[in-house]
């Protein structure tokens, strides 16, 4: 055999078992879901939370990161409801978009599922 030849199937061999590993290791929507809920909480604790007088927590008799835990469910319905998942087998594309109400901003996040995690690479303010 030529060493060409043995490079092309080795190639070809390397290629073909990675692609089999990414389409084991694409997330589900499920995965998104629970990723998702955990970086809105985070997000939520480390901005609103922080910035929620304490006269507030005080009048609602409720602590702002216990009352975020409690309401992971809700979020994670909520996330459930506004996300559109694009499958490519390899890797999937999550768009979630949060539109409450008029008198609220909106949020756009993009994520990517590969290889049993989560990269966002956009999220923005609409």
């Amino acid at each position: 055999m030529k060493i060409s030849t043995i490079v092309t199937f080795v190639g070809v061999a390397t290629l073909a078992v990675f692609g089999m590993a990414m389409v084991k290791t694409n997330p589900s929507e499920t995965e998104y879901q629970a990723y998702a809920t955990q970086q809105l909480t985070e997000y939520a604790k480390a901005n609103v939370c922080k910035k929620t007088p304490s006269f507030i927590e005080k009048l609602i008799n409720s602590n702002c990161q216990n009352l975020l835990e409690s309401a992971n469910p809700q979020m994670r319905d909520l996330i459930a409801s506004s996300t559109q998942r694009h499958d490519f087998i390899i890797f999937s594309l999550y768009r979630t978009e949060f539109k409450l109400n008029s008198w609220l901003p909106s949020y756009k996040f993009e994520t990517v599922g590969a290889l049993d995690n989560f990269y966002t690479y956009k999220a923005e303010q609409q």
